[in-house]
């Protein structure tokens, strides 16, 4: 059977039209790393990136100094923004910012979207979403004396439309979801669950950091209000790269953010007495941007827009359909089941396996060079990067784990 699985796994590679991008990236001919399953918690570097960052500290830091900040530097929040909502969101100009964590930008546009809904009492968050999203919003119910409402999410699929529907009513300051679960890989129905909210008379917050760069995205056409996600899983930007958010235009003219700082305000070098939100998007900046950490993301968000999303989408299903293929073969008589979709259309980039063995067996993966990422309490997820993952690792990968599962 492994031979059968090898000569597959080299027969999707041999027809892979993305297969050309993987020798862009760093490390992908590293012989230690027999399979980097891990693209949905750090996306590995762009060669291109590699250099730029090079070069930005000679050339730019060092040669330009200050000057930088006139010539590029202050241009950079809302310019990568542009480029990043026409590759992979779906968004016009104007409508997308980078800068700050994840957590920070949920913060300011959550406390700026219910502020502006001060007659409604309740927001609406699913058990099961990201910790952070949960603990953002229970501080924001603490500060402003709203209730959180719970939809209980089944771990192993994600929130439906159904249960929105039950959730949300004339109290409903506003709905916070993730798009991609992101311990199951449920992908959400984005479009129907914002009309169910939007009919409520509530606002939407959709947290793409497991979607974005790997599923289909459209937030304009969707009429989707707010939006954050991160930059370091499927978009490569690094350790700790900044992370981006939207704001529906319609919308920005009546949300105050909570953090007011400099680069935000509508006169920022006047060094004025008071604080005067700018027009437009550069409102929802705060402090000073993070140059060097968006250096990496502006070369991945480039090839995202060469390849082209619907190529993206494409190869990610087919790694996630071999993922759940190998772990039938291979995995399920020691005991793994599947706890993503098996339905494609409701499935993100990541498969997620479940066995009570998994984090010692992780553990002894990375010391073989096989990098897949553990979830409590025993889930084992395989993160797939349709430009950086090949078909013929992710079958090593799979192998791996079943030699480790049967003593071997």
């Amino acid at each position: 059977m492994t031979d059968t699985l090898a000569a597959r796994a080299a027969a999707l590679d041999g027809a892979d039209p993305l297969a050309g991008y993987r020798e862009l990236f760093v490390g992908t001919d590293d012989s230690e790393v027999v399979a980097y399953l891990d693209g949905n918690s750090l996306g590995r570097p762009t060669r291109a990136s590699a250099d730029r960052i090079t070069r930005f500290v000679t050339e730019q830091w060092g040669g330009r100094l200050i000057r930088g900040w006139d010539e590029e530097w202050m241009r950079l929040p809302l310019s990568i923004g542009d480029a990043l909502g026409r590759a992979a969101l779906g968004a016009d100009a104007g409508q997308v910012f980078v800068g700050d964590s994840t957590t920070v930008i949920l913060y300011k546009l959550l406390r700026a979207a219910v502020d502006a809904r001060p007659e409604r009492t309740e927001i609406v968050v699913d058990t099961d979403n990201f910790p952070t999203d949960r603990y953002v919003l229970q501080g924001i119910a603490a500060e402003t004396g709203r209730t959180l409402r719970w939809i209980d999410a089944d771990t192993a699929s994600g929130v439906t439309p159904e249960q929105v529907a039950a959730a949300v009513g004339p109290q409903t300051a506003i709905v916070v979801l993730s798009q991609v679960a992101y311990r199951s890989g449920f992908l959400a129905d984005v479009p129907e669950i914002t009309r169910i909210a939007h009919d409520a008379g509530a606002l939407v917050l959709w947290d793409l950091c497991h979607s974005v760069g790997v599923t289909d995205i459209q937030l304009d056409d969707w009429a989707v209000d707010l939006a954050a996600g991160c930059s370091y899983k499927y978009l490569n930007g690094g350790p700790g790269a900044p992370a981006f958010g939207y704001v529906r235009s319609e919308l920005q003219p009546t949300l105050t953010q909570p953090i007011w700082g400099w680069i935000g305000s509508s006169a920022p070098f006047e060094m004025g007495p008071q604080y005067a939100p700018a027009d437009g998007i550069r409102r929802f900046l705060s402090g000073t941007p993070a140059v060097v950490g968006m250096l990496a993301m502006q070369d991945m968000i480039a090839l995202v827009a060469e390849a082209g999303m619907e190529q993206i989408r494409a190869k990610s299903v087919a790694l996630t359909e071999f993922a759940i293929e190998l772990a039938d073969d291979l995995l399920a008589e020691h005991g793994v089941t599947i706890a993503s979709p098996r339905d494609a259309a409701r499935r993100g980039s990541h498969v997620t396996l479940r066995h009570p063995r998994f984090r010692e067996v992780t553990a002894a993966l990375w010391e073989r060079g096989v990098i897949p990422d553990f979830r409590s309490p025993d889930g084992l997820r395989l993160g797939l990067s349709p430009l950086t993952t090949s078909f013929a690792e992710l079958q090593a990968g799979v192998e791996a784990v079943r030699e480790l599962l049967a003593g071997r």
